[in-house]
């Protein structure tokens, strides 16, 4: 296993890149979404539907996350699965939507990329 300064290191990185999805700015962009998703990417929203990379891009880039009314974070935290593995959890509240969300993800030969999210709304 790795020691505790590398397992640090991943689940920073991993909550950096949440974060980066999480910026009205990058998600505006498709291909800044496309460089934080695993070509393999999953998830499964609070609505109970199914989303792959291709179909995520295009609710991302729609504008539904604008500057003024951002996507609201607290009790983010992380934990190393596995090598490369990194989990995440948080809660987020947007615009009165509020759901616990659970990301996993995979660091590639391209960086540390989303593999799979699920958010559960809540009230």
């Amino acid at each position: 296993m790795a020691d505790e300064s590398d397992c640090d290191r991943a689940v920073q990185a991993a909550v950096e890149s949440e974060r980066r999805l999480l910026d009205p700015d990058v998600r505006a962009s498709p291909s800044l979404v496309s460089e934080l998703l695993d070509p393999e990417f999953l998830e499964i929203g609070a609505s109970g539907r199914r989303w792959d990379a291709t179909s995520i891009l295009t609710v991302t880039s729609d504008g539904s996350v604008a500057p003024e009314a951002p996507v609201e974070v607290t009790e983010m935290s992380g934990a190393v699965l596995a090598p490369g593995i990194v989990h995440l959890t948080y809660f987020t509240d947007h615009s009165g939507r509020r759901a616990w969300r659970s990301s996993v993800w995979r660091l590639t030969d391209a960086g540390w990329r989303l593999y799979f999210h699920q958010g559960t709304s809540t009230s």
